[in-house]
């Protein structure tokens, strides 16, 4: 009937398998959990991750060897038995306690689907100084409501939380050619949208947990942008299909604009900086900074070149 499958690196995910076996029902059949570690570098994570294997209809998979965000997917979804598949990231927790309930009901009303998103929330009090950054980018941009997902189900979609038909996910399967630098959910969405599959949104959310320090996220999002504009260059990534490679495809055509961003970056990268890693950050600001940095970052790789 189900497999949930869990990749994870260096993060403790007994509780999201306990919370998954507390909605265990006798009436589900061919049900089954697979957690694949990527080779966790902390032997106090991965000695609580092994205890999981004690528990009923667990199958644990410790690596040896790091292969990275798409290859462990993949990983999973070929251990897999059943050909429903449920793959969540191991730094979120199910809302309610009919979490797996409702993605049933959902499948029996609905078999024609081919991929299911639940969605995702995070928590409402504002966590430490340090992590706002990420919890703020979150809640704005991450945490989108139902009504709004379904007015663009493919860009709305993320990986940390879906239902996927296993004969779609052997059409779709994430790439394993990209750096392991995020945007691999922005690639498999592009191709779930390219191949037509029907991506359906529902409300039954995951929250997040383990929130990242500011500089830390402020970090992985420059790097994202690293890897976005070499997807666009190599063709793997339509320039239209994200909100920033659209609008920075749009730059492009304008010379003066793009290197005037570039300077912007230059020269107030730091007061930018300043209010982005506050406790007020502005999402706005924010934005503005990862475009000023995509033309900055450009600039520099074509004078190297």
């Amino acid at each position: 009937m189900l497999s949930v499958l869990i990749p994870t690196f260096n993060f403790n995910i007994t509780k999201l398998v306990k919370s998954i076996l507390n909605q265990f029902d006798d009436s589900f059949n061919n049900f089954e959990i697979i957690v694949a570690d990527d080779c966790s570098t902390d032997k106090i994570i991965k000695d609580n991750n092994s205890t999981i294997t004690t528990l009923p209809y667990v199958k644990y998979i410790p690596l040896e060897k790091n292969i990275g965000r798409s290859a462990i997917r993949n990983l999973l979804g070929k251990e897999a038995k059943n050909e429903t598949l449920l793959f969540l990231d191991a730094d979120v927790l199910p809302v309610n306690d009919n979490f797996l309930g409702n993605y049933f009901s959902f499948l029996k009303t609905n078999p024609s689907f081919d991929i299911i998103y639940g969605g995702i929330i995070y928590q409402k009090e504002k966590p430490a100084k340090d992590q706002v950054l990420r919890w703020k980018y979150g809640n704005e941009r991450e945490a989108i409501s139902l009504n709004e997902r379904i007015k663009k189900p493919y860009i709305n979609f993320l990986t940390l939380n879906f239902i996927i038909k296993k004969s779609a996910f052997d059409i779709i399967s994430f790439n394993e050619e990209i750096p392991n630098l995020r945007c691999e959910d922005t690639l498999f969405s592009q191709e779930a949208k390219n191949k037509k599959l029907l991506v359906k949104h529902i409300d039954n959310s995951v929250v997040h947990l383990g929130l990242e320090t500011s500089k830390v996220f402020l970090k992985k999002s420059l790097e994202s942008i690293e890897v976005r504009q070499g997807f666009v260059k190599d063709n793997i990534l339509d320039p239209n299909y994200t909100k920033l490679t659209s609008l920075a495809y749009k730059i492009e055509k304008g010379f003066i604009l793009k290197k005037i961003l570039a300077i912007v970056f230059s020269a107030f990268q730091k007061i930018m900086e300043k209010n982005i890693l506050s406790e007020e950050p502005s999402m706005y600001l924010f934005d503005f900074y990862r475009l000023c940095y995509y033309f900055y970052n450009k600039q520099n790789n074509e004078k190297a070149a």
